[in-house]
């Protein structure tokens, strides 16, 4: 158990509910019908830039074991790619592969011209060094946006990355698009992962929010998160954060996907977010569901982060 789940349990135990006629007041943001918008957009252009060049962007991606998790995930990926046009390709290896088989993989797609974008799929095996192996992404093909110079252009002002990191700059695109006003707003981000959370602060500060980040040592997380106008939850822990936790009428953006067992789903599992839904919608003036919010706009951005690749490299405008 990790400290952030100990310090969830604690504060479930002592968070009251609230009351179950209170109505749902949150307008639910629909994160498949934005994630269409924007990819009809993508498919657009990659026709564009097929019928202008005779090219179409191209994605390489890496996965290494067989989880059921990443599977998933990389499935949803490959039909998006097909879906918008993008030529997609895999390269899968055992769980027990070395490091250097990752590598190698990874040098091949670097030296294929037809592929604009890498992505190694997380996590990796306990034995595999991540850090070396995101490193090793060549910066103009990183549409993840991992690679430690992007995430440091990120970081600071006056510099660009020459990507974003998909979901961070998913969230901002579900803001911008219903609405919501994020300039001197207060933002908190309840996580601090190199994937979510700490692109995320960045991202908000460069809208201008008033950011603060809740992780698993702050003291009093639900008093701050009760200020803020903006709540992006990014821990990985189920129903964290309580309708207790939020200011009415705050918005806020879901980013957990944790499995728990429900015999009566296909898989034997469904998926529930960082946020209690239940109460949340009672309080929030717009939420994201979990599934059908924030990942689907991950997975556009990623695309849209491929076709800008492959647009620097065809210099097609």
């Amino acid at each position: 158990m990790n400290s952030f789940t100990k310090f969830a349990d604690a504060f479930q135990r002592r968070t009251p509910e609230l009351p179950s006629d209170t109505p749902q007041t949150a307008t639910v943001i629909d994160g498949r019908a934005i994630a269409e918008e924007i990819t009809s957009g993508i498919t657009s252009e990659v026709r564009r830039m097929k019928n202008s060049t005779g090219n179409v962007p191209g994605l390489a991606l890496i996965m290494v074991g067989q989880g059921r998790d990443s599977q998933t995930y990389v499935r949803k990926k490959l039909g998006a790619c097909e879906e918008a046009g993008i030529q997609s390709k895999i390269s899968t290896l055992p769980e027990n592969c070395t490091e250097d088989q990752v590598l190698n993989a990874l040098s091949c797609f670097h030296e294929d011209p037809s592929i604009h974008g890498i992505l190694v799929q997380l996590p990796l095996p306990q034995h595999l060094d991540e850090g070396k192996i995101l490193n090793s992404v060549h910066l103009e093909k990183d549409v993840d946006g991992f690679h430690p110079i992007n995430m440091g252009n990120l970081a600071m002002w006056g510099r660009e990355p020459l990507f974003l990191p998909c979901t961070p700059k998913g969230c901002i695109e579900l803001l911008i698009r219903s609405g919501v006003e994020i300039s001197g707003k207060k933002a908190v981000v309840i996580g601090r992962s190199n994937i979510v959370g700490l692109p995320m602060s960045l991202l908000l500060q460069r809208h201008h929010a008033i950011v603060s980040v809740v992780h698993a040592f702050t003291r009093n997380p639900e008093q701050i998160t009760r200020e803020a106008d903006i709540v992006v939850a990014a821990a990985g822990v189920p129903n964290l954060v309580r309708g207790s936790w939020l200011k009415p009428g705050a918005v806020v953006l879901d980013v957990g996907t944790n499995p728990v067992k429900d015999p009566s789903c296909e898989y034997g599992h469904r998926l529930i977010g960082d946020v209690c839904y239940e109460e949340a919608s009672r309080v929030a003036s717009a939420i994201t569901p979990v599934p059908g919010g924030v990942g689907p706009v991950t997975v556009a951005m990623l695309l849209l982060n491929t076709l800008e690749s492959a647009k620097r490299a065809y210099n097609f405008t």
